[in-house]
């Protein structure tokens, strides 16, 4: 395991949509003051945005810890919430479990979980129904 350089860990609370971002946006503050490159800050801001969106939606709350080590950017976010009854479906780009009133907020389109997993190096997910979600994932800076 690498050293880790900075960490840092962030509260989101669920159907909080007011501050729904609030997170991603603050991470990718503490990126740029790092000096990290535009790539991997562009690509952290999309993966943590749709992930911290996802448990405005659909848990309780959660807990972004945020990790830079010499290499990459490690994120761990964990919420209690519904779960996933089926990662491999949830997967799938297009299915979505949106609400009528998540659809009207303009979310919902089932795009989340495979941007997440479109920019990232590396996606764990794991998810106990009735429980929660945790999402790892990690992007290189040479990757």
């Amino acid at each position: 395991m690498d050293e880790v350089l900075y960490a840092e860990k962030f509260t989101i609370l669920g159907n909080d949509f007011e501050h729904g971002g609030d997170v991603a946006a603050r991470v990718k503050a503490i990126l740029k003051q790092l000096g990290l490159g535009g790539d991997v800050i562009r690509r952290l801001s999309i993966a943590n945005f749709e992930a911290e969106m996802n448990v405005v939606m659909y848990a309780d709350e959660g807990e972004l810890e945020l990790q830079v080590t010499p290499d990459a950017v490690r994120i761990v976010l964990a919420d209690r919430g519904q779960g996933i009854p089926d990662i491999e479906l949830a997967m799938q780009e297009g299915w979505s479990t949106a609400t009528p009133e998540m659809r009207q907020r303009g979310f919902g389109a089932g795009l989340g979980l495979p941007n997440i997993k479109r920019n990232t190096d590396e996606l764990e997910i794991t998810s106990t129904p009735g429980a929660g979600t945790t999402l790892k994932y990690v992007v290189h800076f040479n990757g």
